[in-house]
Protein backbone atom coordinates (compact mmCIF):
# COMPACT_ATOMS: atom_id res chain seq x y z
CA UNK A 1 0.00 0.00 0.00
CA UNK A 2 1.33 3.38 -1.21
CA UNK A 3 0.44 6.20 1.61
CA UNK A 4 -0.29 8.95 -0.64
CA UNK A 5 -0.54 12.61 0.06
CA UNK A 6 -2.25 15.48 -2.17
CA UNK A 7 -1.15 18.77 -1.68
CA UNK A 8 -3.19 21.75 -3.48
CA UNK A 9 -1.09 25.03 -4.22
CA UNK A 10 -3.75 27.65 -5.05
CA UNK A 11 -4.84 31.02 -3.79
CA UNK A 12 -8.67 30.63 -4.66
CA UNK A 13 -9.15 26.29 -4.54
CA UNK A 14 -11.18 25.21 -1.85
CA UNK A 15 -11.98 21.92 -1.01
CA UNK A 16 -15.62 21.90 -1.95
CA UNK A 17 -14.47 23.07 -5.77
CA UNK A 18 -11.28 21.15 -5.96
CA UNK A 19 -11.46 19.35 -9.06
CA UNK A 20 -8.33 18.45 -9.52
CA UNK A 21 -7.94 16.61 -6.19
CA UNK A 22 -11.10 14.90 -6.68
CA UNK A 23 -9.68 13.62 -10.09
CA UNK A 24 -6.82 12.16 -8.47
CA UNK A 25 -8.90 10.26 -5.73
CA UNK A 26 -10.69 9.13 -8.06
CA UNK A 27 -7.48 7.77 -9.89
CA UNK A 28 -5.81 6.00 -6.56
CA UNK A 29 -7.91 2.57 -5.94
CA UNK A 30 -7.72 2.02 -2.44
CA UNK A 31 -6.24 -1.27 -3.32
CA UNK A 32 -3.02 0.56 -4.09
CA UNK A 33 -3.09 3.70 -2.27
CA UNK A 34 -4.38 4.68 0.94
CA UNK A 35 -4.57 8.83 1.08
CA UNK A 36 -3.18 9.87 4.50
CA UNK A 37 -3.41 13.75 3.67
CA UNK A 38 -5.08 16.23 1.56
CA UNK A 39 -4.76 19.99 2.02
CA UNK A 40 -4.97 23.20 0.01
CA UNK A 41 -2.07 25.69 0.50
CA UNK A 42 -1.78 29.27 -0.66
CA UNK A 43 1.07 29.86 -3.20
CA UNK A 44 3.18 30.64 -0.98
CA UNK A 45 6.52 30.09 -0.95
CA UNK A 46 7.56 29.17 2.92
CA UNK A 47 3.76 27.49 3.24
CA UNK A 48 4.42 25.12 0.30
CA UNK A 49 7.90 24.33 1.98
CA UNK A 50 6.77 23.93 5.09
CA UNK A 51 3.77 21.59 4.44
CA UNK A 52 5.72 19.74 1.97
CA UNK A 53 8.49 18.64 5.03
CA UNK A 54 5.35 18.04 6.94
CA UNK A 55 4.18 15.54 4.60
CA UNK A 56 7.80 13.98 4.51
CA UNK A 57 8.93 14.10 8.06
CA UNK A 58 6.00 13.38 10.24
CA UNK A 59 3.32 11.98 8.16
CA UNK A 60 6.18 9.84 5.74
CA UNK A 61 4.18 10.14 2.83
CA UNK A 62 5.93 7.28 0.29
CA UNK A 63 4.59 9.81 -2.22
CA UNK A 64 3.10 13.87 -2.62
CA UNK A 65 1.01 15.17 -5.20
CA UNK A 66 1.14 18.27 -5.50
CA UNK A 67 -1.49 20.48 -7.65
CA UNK A 68 -0.91 23.79 -9.18
CA UNK A 69 1.39 26.63 -9.78
CA UNK A 70 3.86 25.16 -12.22
CA UNK A 71 2.70 27.24 -14.55
CA UNK A 72 4.33 30.90 -15.77
CA UNK A 73 2.07 33.16 -13.42
CA UNK A 74 4.14 35.52 -11.09
CA UNK A 75 2.89 33.39 -8.09
CA UNK A 76 3.61 30.24 -9.23
CA UNK A 77 6.23 28.61 -7.24
CA UNK A 78 5.53 25.12 -7.10
CA UNK A 79 8.62 23.95 -8.96
CA UNK A 80 11.42 25.89 -7.30
CA UNK A 81 9.88 25.10 -3.68
CA UNK A 82 10.15 21.15 -5.16
CA UNK A 83 13.87 21.64 -6.34
CA UNK A 84 14.51 23.42 -2.61
CA UNK A 85 13.11 20.16 -0.70
CA UNK A 86 14.43 17.61 -2.93
CA UNK A 87 17.49 15.62 -2.78
CA UNK A 88 17.66 13.68 -6.27
CA UNK A 89 15.08 14.75 -9.20
CA UNK A 90 13.69 12.34 -11.29
CA UNK A 91 13.47 14.26 -14.66
CA UNK A 92 11.98 11.34 -16.53
CA UNK A 93 8.08 11.73 -14.91
CA UNK A 94 7.99 15.64 -15.63
CA UNK A 95 9.49 14.96 -19.07
CA UNK A 96 7.00 12.06 -20.00
CA UNK A 97 4.33 14.02 -18.28
CA UNK A 98 4.90 17.01 -20.94
CA UNK A 99 5.82 14.72 -23.78
CA UNK A 100 2.28 12.80 -23.50
CA UNK A 101 0.38 16.45 -22.74
CA UNK A 102 2.14 17.81 -25.82
CA UNK A 103 0.21 14.93 -28.10
CA UNK A 104 -3.05 16.36 -27.01
CA UNK A 105 -1.83 20.07 -26.33
CA UNK A 106 0.86 22.69 -27.15
CA UNK A 107 0.30 23.81 -23.91
CA UNK A 108 1.28 21.48 -21.66
CA UNK A 109 5.23 22.62 -22.56
CA UNK A 110 4.18 25.26 -20.89
CA UNK A 111 4.14 23.20 -17.37
CA UNK A 112 7.56 23.59 -14.96
CA UNK A 113 6.60 21.00 -13.08
CA UNK A 114 9.48 18.77 -11.62
CA UNK A 115 9.83 15.38 -9.80
CA UNK A 116 12.34 14.68 -7.37
CA UNK A 117 13.08 12.30 -3.93
CA UNK A 118 13.26 13.58 -0.43
CA UNK A 119 14.34 11.06 2.00
CA UNK A 120 12.16 7.90 0.86
CA UNK A 121 9.16 10.14 -0.23
CA UNK A 122 8.46 10.88 -4.05
CA UNK A 123 7.06 14.25 -5.36
CA UNK A 124 5.80 14.98 -8.17
CA UNK A 125 4.13 18.22 -9.15
CA UNK A 126 1.06 18.04 -11.51
CA UNK A 127 -0.25 21.18 -13.46
CA UNK A 128 -3.47 22.69 -11.75
CA UNK A 129 -6.23 21.78 -14.00
CA UNK A 130 -8.86 18.82 -13.83
CA UNK A 131 -8.16 17.40 -17.22
CA UNK A 132 -3.98 18.45 -16.85
CA UNK A 133 -4.03 16.48 -13.45
CA UNK A 134 -5.78 13.72 -14.99
CA UNK A 135 -4.18 13.33 -18.08
CA UNK A 136 -0.51 14.00 -16.49
CA UNK A 137 -0.88 11.32 -13.60
CA UNK A 138 -2.60 8.10 -15.25
CA UNK A 139 -0.09 8.48 -18.12
CA UNK A 140 3.21 7.60 -15.29
CA UNK A 141 1.03 6.10 -12.83
CA UNK A 142 2.64 2.82 -13.74
CA UNK A 143 5.93 4.39 -13.09
CA UNK A 144 5.50 6.27 -9.89
CA UNK A 145 4.10 2.75 -8.32
CA UNK A 146 7.33 0.54 -9.75
CA UNK A 147 9.63 4.08 -8.03
CA UNK A 148 8.01 3.81 -4.94
CA UNK A 149 8.49 0.27 -4.83
CA UNK A 150 12.57 0.52 -5.91
CA UNK A 151 12.86 3.67 -3.38
CA UNK A 152 11.52 1.02 -0.16
CA UNK A 153 14.18 -0.97 -1.64
CA UNK A 154 11.57 -3.66 -3.31
CA UNK A 155 13.61 -4.48 -5.98
CA UNK A 156 13.25 -3.76 -10.04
Amino acid sequence: MIKAAILTISDTRTKDNDSSAKAIQNILTEDKFNICSYEIVKDDKKAIKDHLNYLISILKADLILTIGGTGLGLRDVTPEVTLEVIDKQVPGISEFMRIEGAKKTQRAILSRGVSGLKANTLIVNLPGSPKGVKESLECVLESIIHAVSMVRGEGH
